[in-house]
């Protein structure tokens, strides 16, 4: 596996990969600003040959503050260390960048989705807290939790 990035050029790649995990990214708008999004966000991306297996596109809020503003592995690849990966290289690219926090939001623990709780489960290995939980900042059949993390300067 081969990882790139943080300068992509790979929308049509990435939105196909995205659109190939209908249950994480099953709403249209909101897949279509994610594509959007790799072609201005730092984003990398892992690739066996010349097939995309997942990206993962970061956002910074603050100096010293980022977000993951999006994260997908092509269901083929689920469970193969890809995301964890992907992780990795972007906490290092980060680092250089004097990053201390990193967060991500997902579905609540609160919404009944199997997928999302499997999510959640990743950035709890991948060493996020859970913050705080916005009951409508997607919508109100939608709540949100946000998790961090610090980045640690060695």
């Amino acid at each position: 596996m081969n990882i790139v990035g943080p300068e992509l050029d790979a929308a049509d790649e990435c939105e196909q990969l995205l659109r190939s995990l209908p249950r994480w990214f099953g709403i249209e708008s909101a897949l279509l600003e994610y594509v959007k999004a790799t072609r201005t966000l730092p984003t990398f991306a892992a690739y066996e040959l010349d097939l995309i297996l997942g990206f993962i596109s970061l956002k910074e809020h603050c100096p010293g503050a980022w977000e993951v503003s999006c994260i997908a592995v092509h269901p083929d690849n689920h469970g193969q260390g890809v995301g964890r990966r992907l992780h990795e290289q972007a906490e290092i690219w980060l680092l250089n960048q004097g990053t201390h926090f990193l967060q991500v939001k997902t579905l609540a623990a609160s919404h009944p989705s199997p997928e999302y709780a499997r999510t959640r489960g990743f950035y709890e290995r991948m060493g996020y807290h859970p913050l705080e939980v916005f009951i409508d900042l997607w919508g109100s059949r939608l709540p949100v939790l946000q998790l961090i993390k610090c980045i640690h300067h060695s």
